[in-house]
């Protein structure tokens, strides 16, 4: 009987000695880490990405157990015909199974995107280019679009008053359409309630504060004296004066890196020339920070009605109550442009 035990035994050591090696290469491929780097990588996958090119990017970041493993998983369970786009991290010690069920699942890492204070709708596509999946001739398409900036609620001159300057968490494939959603939804909570009831005190829409914001941020980066020019042009707009605010002059020609307005300019033909219109443009001449938004709302009660860059270039301005008051600032900031040979 003893006999028995050893001879079956000298058959069993093998074959447990060869599913224990089994196991073994099956944890090296399959459960040990599919990086070699030490730190967290991120792959894009595009919508016309294969097999073959989505392991060109993980190429880098994957050790070489980890690829072969990956590639058997795919081709193996379905992905090659389900390949999901997105980003998707690769953290030190995620194993190549986990990595595998990431990519064809789609559970993708979101990104950070800032939406800036853009002066105009092409370049906020371009900034979403390169942060998203998304072309920026398209996405600047669409933006100067009436029907699909009507479908925003909105049209294509006040369509910048959707966008709150913030940074948001988005999936870096979302669809422009869903992207517009999410703005909304975030606009939404930015104008609560005691933002809306400001707005309304004032006699303003919150398309008007925003418009209104845009040329207060372009007049200073200084947000401790915005709520003093917000003060100034709504005590202009009170008394049916034109705004004449000369960034709305350089946003009417184009032309950003105009650092002085001359006479001939003021006679262009723009809806956006406050010098020829009364009241405000008809949308905003940028997207509007919420500081500069945020000051016309609170904006300084005062009987100001002129203001003018100080000679000092600080960014801040003199402010005035009489044309002849205000003919004396400017003097002295005409002066001292001269001075510096700025044209």
């Amino acid at each position: 009987m003893k006999m028995n035990w050893i001879k079956k035994w000298r058959y069993l050591v093998p074959v447990i000695i060869c599913v224990l090696g089994i196991i073994a290469i099956g944890f090296y491929y399959f459960v040990g880490s599919f990086s070699k780097l030490d730190t967290t990588e991120y792959v894009y996958i595009d919508d016309n990405d294969n097999l073959d090119s989505v392991c060109v990017k993980l190429e880098p970041i994957a050790s070489d157990h980890g690829l072969i493993a990956l590639k058997m998983l795919a081709r193996h369970g379905g992905y090659c015909a389900h390949i999901r786009s997105g980003r998707y991290a690769i953290k030190p010690g995620d194993s190549t199974i986990r990595l595998f069920r990431n990519l064809k699942n789609g559970h993708q890492e979101p990104v950070r995107l800032t939406i800036p204070e853009s002066r105009t709708m092409d370049r906020l596509a371009g900034v979403l280019s390169k942060k998203l999946m998304m072309d920026s001739v398209a996405v600047a398409i669409l933006l100067s679009d009436s029907s699909f900036c009507a479908q925003q609620g909105y049209d294509t001159a006040t369509i910048a008053c959707l966008f709150v300057p913030n940074t948001y968490e988005v999936y870096w494939n979302i669809s422009i359409e869903n992207l517009m959603k999410r703005m909304k939804k975030e606009h939404e909570n930015f104008w609560n309630v005691q933002r809306t009831i400001k707005a309304e005190a004032l006699g303003l829409s919150t398309e008007e504060v925003c418009t209104l914001a845009s040329i207060i941020d372009e007049e200073t980066a200084n947000n401790a004296e915005k709520p003093m020019i917000a003060g100034m042009y709504l005590n202009r707009l009170k008394a049916d004066m034109p705004l004449q605010a000369d960034p709305t002059i350089k946003y009417a020609l184009k032309d950003f890196a105009i650092k002085r307005i001359y006479h001939n300019m003021l006679q262009f033909d723009s809806p956006y020339n406050t010098y020829k219109n009364t009241g405000l443009p008809p949308g905003p001449i940028k997207i509007a920070s919420i500081a500069g938004i945020d000051a016309v709302l609170n904006r300084t009660a005062h009987d100001y009605l002129y203001m003018c860059a100080k000679e000092d270039f600080s960014g801040t301005h003199n402010f005035a109550k009489t044309y002849q008051e205000h003919l004396k600032n400017a003097a002295k900031y005409s002066k001292a442009l001269n001075e510096r040979g700025i044209k």
